[in-house]
């Protein structure tokens, strides 16, 4: 099949599913290589870009999605839904963090990083969607395991959690007070150049 039509195949496949769908799947029925794939993909999101149009493919782990372009969430919002946007407090994305870097991490260890209960934060973000069960975890109690959806890529705009920035590296100092090394770092390279 030629590229034209390969790409007009694909962008109705997603516009059809209205979901993300795997690269196997895609793969599969257009019977061509991933590297193949990959190509009229990046080649479909350029020509959106320079067309200056309204949608955008993204990828999510290995799936992609014929999304609308994020500023436009204002004028397409209120055809869909009458109630009033979600928004994420500052203890829910302290929470969402948490568990973006610490996959089927527990509510009790959420609890013991942030200091307060969570109860209220963890059903939130499941009702929202950006976070799911991982399921029962192989320690005492058998405590539930949580991680972030697809959805909360699609919420930040990433295609994995591998794009997440570095955290800052840390010790404790005698004080048992935490101490940033890129501080400590900067600090011995102030001073020695003294």
């Amino acid at each position: 099949m030629e590229i034209e039509k390969l790409k007009s195949v694909i962008e109705a496949m997603l516009f059809a599913a209205g979901r993300e769908v795997k690269q196997e799947e895609i793969m599969s029925i257009l019977e061509i290589s991933a590297e193949d794939l990959e190509r009229i993909v990046h080649t479909l999101q350029d020509e959106y870009i320079t067309q200056n149009r309204g949608i955008e493919i993204i990828k999510i782990n290995k799936s992609y999605q014929l999304t609308t372009k994020r500023e436009y969430y204002d004028y397409i919002y209120p055809l869909f839904d009458n109630r009033a946007k979600p928004t994420i407090s500052t203890a829910a994305m302290e929470t969402l963090s948490i568990i973006a870097y610490n996959p089927k991490i527990t509510r009790a260890q959420i609890e013991a990083i942030r200091g307060v209960n969570v109860d209220g934060t963890i059903y939130k973000l499941l009702e929202f969607g950006l976070i799911e069960d991982a399921g029962k975890l192989d320690m005492p109690g058998k405590p539930m395991g949580y991680r972030t959806t697809n959805q909360f890529l699609k919420m930040f705009g990433i295609s994995s959690l591998d794009e997440l920035p570095e955290l800052p590296r840390y010790k404790i100092d005698e004080n048992e007070q935490i101490v940033l090394d890129e501080f400590i770092n900067k600090n011995e390279e102030d001073n020695d150049g003294q």
